[in-house]
């Protein structure tokens, strides 16, 4: 398999050079200007963080980016999609109030930022997986389908399910409705607490299949025969009274993100953009941040994310690992040619590298690449 390129950029800056020029000057070397923006809609998928971690991306880096885009003549605009959880971004209210909460308002970045699933997280578009083994339907957000191009803008890290997010998992998972979420999180079928159910029926308008019904006492009830486990009754619930009671396994979990991954970007121009800064052991959607467990590396960027993807894992893990994080926590028992494999010391539950292995299997990019340095 022929290699990518990706190009980086260390952290490092001269008197008269800040980190943002460097930033513009990388993403310019990486090929961004052979896009074509004039006069289309490029969604920046980003992710806000949760109020209380600190790991996430400043809004300087999306400003950054934002305005190269309107200067090839685009219409950027930053974008995520609603969390499946319960948590202060599960609408698109409290996520607009988390974005600007931490610094992600138009005063800041010059753009705008669109709930791309809509205010319950039930606006999305099904689009068709090319190659998709797990699923064969993605539930995009619909306002990240309506853009022209797809940019990602990524805060890299550790994670406890798939081992690392980079731009894979912001795109895929970052993408999905929260019936997308759901798709990929679960393997089973929604249920109702029926403490929490307050008998509005706001549900049923979202349940295209007639499977929820309410008895005597006025609480929701899920009939499994007829739900196809699309998770739409979740986003509509205000109350947060249905959830999934089943998990994917963490293997289906990565190989589902890689195929929401091709569905978002197959046909469109894309390009990625990963900060290896701040590298959390844990997800940004955390309302708290642990230490970092390596130094700040660089940034990242290319037009295959499999190949920007590989290239921070493998700088992450050929750092050296800082004791006074959890890594210090951590029998180091897990090697890897080159040395150790720090992500998988933190989540020995995980395995990296399926999402790499599956990425490839479906042509979505190649973990071979080669690193072009930008000084």
């Amino acid at each position: 398999m022929s290699s990518s390129k990706v190009y980086f950029t260390n952290m490092r800056t001269r008197v008269g050079e800040s980190l943002l020029g460097k930033l513009d000057r990388l993403i310019v070397k990486a090929g961004i200007k052979e896009i074509d923006f004039k006069q289309k809609y490029a969604a920046i998928k980003i992710h806000f963080g949760e109020p209380g971690n600190l790991a996430f991306l400043r809004p300087n880096f999306a400003k950054v980016v934002a305005d190269r885009i309107k200067a090839l003549g685009g219409m950027p605009f930053l974008t995520d999609c609603n969390t499946l959880y319960v948590g202060r971004r599960n609408n698109a209210l409290v996520h607009m109030d988390a974005a600007f909460e931490n610094g992600y308002t138009p005063f800041s970045t010059g753009v705008q930022n669109i709930i791309a699933d809509g205010l319950r997280g039930t606006d999305d578009v099904d689009v068709p997986i090319k190659g998709g083994t797990y699923c064969k339907v993605a539930h995009i957000g619909r306002a990240i389908m309506d853009a022209d191009i797809v940019i990602s803008l990524n805060h890299f890290k550790g994670h406890e399910m798939t081992g690392f997010g980079g731009a894979i998992k912001n795109i895929g998972m970052g993408s999905g409705s929260r019936a997308g979420k759901m798709d990929m999180h679960n393997d089973g079928k929604p249920e109702v607490d029926k403490s929490a159910c307050i008998g509005c029926k706001i549900c049923t308008r979202f349940c295209n299949h007639g499977a929820i019904s309410f008895g005597a006492d006025k609480k929701a009830v899920i009939d499994h025969k007829k739900c196809v486990g699309c998770g739409r009754c979740i986003g509509a619930c205000s109350k947060n009274a249905v959830s999934n009671n089943a998990g994917s396994s963490n293997e289906a979990l990565n190989c589902k993100i890689v195929e929401y991954t091709k569905a978002v970007v197959d046909g469109r121009p894309n390009f990625h953009i990963s900060v290896v800064n701040n590298v959390s052991p844990y997800c940004d959607c955390h309302g708290e941040s642990d230490a970092p467990i390596v130094p700040d590396i660089g940034i990242f960027a290319g037009f295959d994310p499999v190949a920007v993807d590989k290239a921070c894992i493998d700088a992450v893990n050929a750092a050296p690992g800082i004791a006074a994080s959890i890594l210090g926590d951590r029998e180091h028992t897990h090697k890897l040619p080159n040395g150790e494999d720090h992500l998988t010391d933190i989540h020995p539950t995980t395995d990296w590298r399926t999402q790499i292995a599956h990425a490839e299997k479906i042509g979505l990019g190649t973990g071979n690449y080669e690193l072009i340095t930008v000084k």
